[in-house]
């Protein structure tokens, strides 16, 4: 069977996996977000751990063209560290929830990252220079002196080994009571904004001692709490339209020049649910964990336990496409609400012409959804496939009767095993998967 992508029929093939092989993982080292940068030349992932690790592309060897250029460790740093607030007697952990690349100006790379409460935002940037021939200190670094100089030098700038520095640049903290679910880059480049249970607000870059509350759903009386704010994303093109979706399966697309605090939505998307499939799980698995604008800024696609929809942008009422990730699993809702699973959050991601898309599932499977063609395909991220250029053989899940020779039954599925982080290059048919601990990056293999 051919991959999915931009109409081409090609084969996905293995690259690389990041990561040990460990049998016992430590959690600080589960890999809880991954993001390409605007160019795709580098591939950002945060942990558990409170650390991100950026992979850079290199160039293709001459001596091996056949090869695409790897992914190799760029910069390593710890951005956040656990914290304790003594006022409410929580531990905050220092696990990275987001990652977002802010677009490149000049030699340097901004990015955001945060944990449950505070983002923070990072420069990472190259040295391969240093400054020789002080007048008031020693090569070492001991002051010389004065009464000794009895000449002046211009110092000198020397070549180094090369140096990648991350250095915070700004951090925005104490404006979110709960825990932070999103952040998301303004198309003005100037702004952001940052999500939690119940609040969004609206950050400029430069300022971090305040911010601009923009949504709150927060009732007068916590009881009559009904639902949350799962994602929030802003429209690639229009720096005032942004999204959020909620726990009930809901959407709604709000506009900042309507008013300042955007509590009355300007669209509101939701599709009618069939009372003939409801049942006591319809509310948690309608619940929508993940939302991504496409690259054109028409469409927009949501993520919840069994689907993902694609909504056109001028069309509230239901949809216009509907994939089915693991309809297969309906019949084991109860399980899976027993071992928490039920409320695993999957994210999705759209490939660089917004043809494709691509959401990950249990057994380490992750799902691909050809929208021009509506073929799909399963593949699988694990070592036994791990040989460079090895070929990803599709995968079937039998959801009963006779199983046939290459499928694997609902009952063995590990659901521990769990793909919730996926990221889609830009530019080309490369794709970064997140598998526990490791990292494996795909990329086609042209017919």
């Amino acid at each position: 069977m051919a991959g999915v992508a931009s109409g081409n029929d090609f084969q996905w093939c293995f690259s690389q996996v990041k990561g040990a092989i460990d049998e016992d993982v430590a959690e600080a080292d589960i890999i809880s977000t991954v993001e390409f940068n605007y160019s795709g030349e580098l591939l950002a992932t945060g942990d558990k751990g409170g650390r991100v690790v950026i992979f850079q592309h290199e160039q293709e060897s001459k001596n091996r063209p056949h090869l695409r250029g790897e992914y190799n460790v760029y910069s390593t740093f710890q951005s956040h560290e656990p914290e304790f607030d003594y006022l409410k007697s929580l531990e905050i952990e220092e696990k990275i929830n987001k990652i977002r690349w802010l677009p490149q100006q000049n030699a340097a790379h901004f990015l955001l990252s945060t944990n449950d409460k505070t983002i923070k935002l990072w420069k990472i940037s190259e040295r391969d220079k240093r400054a020789e021939g002080y007048n008031l200190k020693d090569e070492d670094g001991r002051l010389r002196d004065p009464f000794r100089i009895t000449s002046l030098r211009v110092p000198v700038l020397m070549p180094m080994d090369l140096m990648v520095e991350a250095s915070p640049r700004r951090i925005f903290a104490n404006a979110h009571t709960y825990h932070i679910n999103s952040i998301s880059v303004n198309s003005d480049h100037e702004t952001y904004l940052s999500a939690d249970d119940l609040r969004i607000n609206l950050w400029h870059l430069e300022i971090t001692d305040r911010s601009f509350n923009i949504v709150d759903i927060k009732p007068a009386n916590m009881e009559e709490l009904t639902e949350v704010i799962t994602a929030a994303e802003c429209h690639p093109h229009q720096c005032n339209v942004f999204v959020y979706s909620s726990s009930k399966g809901t959407i709604r697309l709000c506009d900042m020049r309507a008013a300042a605090l955007c509590d009355r939505h300007s669209k509101f998307f939701e599709e009618p649910e069939d009372p003939s499939s409801r049942s006591f799980f319809s509310e948690i698995i309608s619940s929508i964990s993940d939302v991504k604008f496409s690259h054109s800024g028409r469409y927009m696609m949501t993520r919840d336990y069994l689907s993902v929809k694609v909504w056109d942008l001028n069309m509230e009422n239901r949809p216009v496409e509907t994939y089915q990730v693991h309809e297969y699993l309906r019949s084991k809702l109860c399980s899976l609400y027993e071992n928490d699973c039920i409320f695993d959050k999957f994210e999705c991601c759209w490939n660089g012409s917004d043809s494709a898309i691509m959401t990950g599932s249990y057994n380490n499977f992750f799902r691909m959804f050809d929208r021009n063609t509506r073929r799909d395909i399963t593949l699988e991220a694990s070592r036994e496939s791990s040989k460079p250029r090895a070929t990803l053989k599709p995968r079937k899940v039998s959801t009963g009767g006779k199983r046939k020779k290459d499928e694997i039954s609902v009952d063995s599925l590990d659901f521990n095993k769990k793909i919730l982080h996926t990221a889609w290059h830009p530019k080309d048919n490369v794709i970064a998967v997140a598998a526990t601990n490791n990292l494996y990056i795909f990329q086609d293999k042209i017919n």
